[in-house]
């Protein structure tokens, strides 16, 4: 069965399904009850499932994730909300210190099935305090997963697949996303954790991605269209593991790279891509590989500088453009 919907009502779905399936599922977080969270996902939730399952926390974060941690610990399975990756942050003495090394730190006793969510990226005009892409940030660490849903389907799949992961897993839900529209197939399989999605075929040039940034790589790719120049999309749907397989099948195919990362770029997850394409794909390149990331600044808050600092269609197709010129 397939229905259109918004992306914030894909989570909200997701949220959902996983809350009437198991008991054990529980949300906390800032503003996530009476107030029906910040991007209004878990909204009318605390009337469906009641203050003990739908838990409005302490402005603290490293608190109330360390108590998701142990409600992991404990055979709970919590989600734990962080309002925007900003405010991650001040949790990461608790993901990176407890939740992503207590399986090994326990000598294989103990795994922490502990999902947080948190909205990520620019183009709200948040300004510099609300408009971070981390999310290459926590792909740097061993013991964790993350996610980076950028369709609808993904939006609602990836919660299950989080729950039903034994690690913590991160999931980085795109901010300029929540309003957008598209089609959920409530019949079809979820793609597993880890695995890229090609979203449009092509022969010239890889475009790798992911988020929000997909989007504006497909625009760019249909504008590329009349250039006679063919653009392979890959959504990498998931930054750590990341899907080697897929990307490099791809380069193989196209030999010229092209990756659209929001993040900053110097020590991003771009970076990181370009070296695993150097160490097992370098051959098959007839150009060097290319990237275009934010601008490293601190995002600003009047509308044509926060354009003007992230990546956009445009700016992919100048970039698709002069790689296809090298050789």
């Amino acid at each position: 069965m397939s229905s259109i919907m918004t992306y914030r009502e894909a989570v909200r779905l997701g949220l959902r399904e996983a809350m009437e399936k198991d008991e054990r599922v529980f949300l906390m977080g800032e503003d996530v009850g009476h107030y029906g969270g910040s991007y209004a996902v878990s909204m009318g939730f605390l009337e469906d499932f009641g203050p003990q399952r739908i838990i409005d926390t302490p402005l603290s974060e490293s608190a109330f994730t360390g108590a998701g941690i142990g409600a992991a610990l404990g055979g709970m399975r919590p989600i734990v909300e962080l309002m925007t990756v900003n405010f991650s942050l001040l949790a990461l003495d608790q993901i990176m210190n407890n939740a992503a090394t207590l399986l090994h730190m326990s000598g294989g006793q103990f795994n922490v099935p502990l999902v947080i969510r948190m909205a990520t990226g620019g183009g709200k005009q948040l300004a510099a305090q609300h408009s971070h892409s981390l999310e290459g940030w926590y792909a740097h660490i061993p013991g964790l997963k993350v996610l980076t849903p950028a369709t609808i389907q993904d939006a609602h799949n990836m919660i299950g697949l989080a729950l039903a992961d034994p690690d913590p897993v991160l999931i980085f839900e795109s901010a300029m996303l929540y309003n957008s529209k598209g089609v959920l197939d409530t019949q079809a399989l979820p793609l597993p954790i880890g695995k890229a999605r090609i979203q449009r075929a092509g022969k010239d040039l890889t475009i790798l991605t992911y988020g929000s940034s997909l989007f504006k790589a497909l625009e760019a790719a249909k504008t590329l269209i009349p250039e006679g120049i063919d653009a392979e999309v890959i959504d990498l749907r998931s930054l750590r593991p990341l899907d080697d397989e897929t990307i490099m099948k791809s380069v193989a195919k196209t030999h010229r790279v092209l990756i659209v990362d929001e993040g900053w770029k110097s020590g991003s997850i771009s970076a990181e891509i370009m070296a695993r394409i150097n160490e097992q794909a370098f051959f098959e390149l007839d150009a060097p590989m290319a990237r275009l990331c934010t601008a490293e600044i601190p995002l600003p808050y009047p509308k044509h500088l926060e354009d003007a600092a992230l990546p956009h269609a445009d700016k992919i197709v100048a970039m698709a453009k002069k790689l296809m010129e090298k050789s």
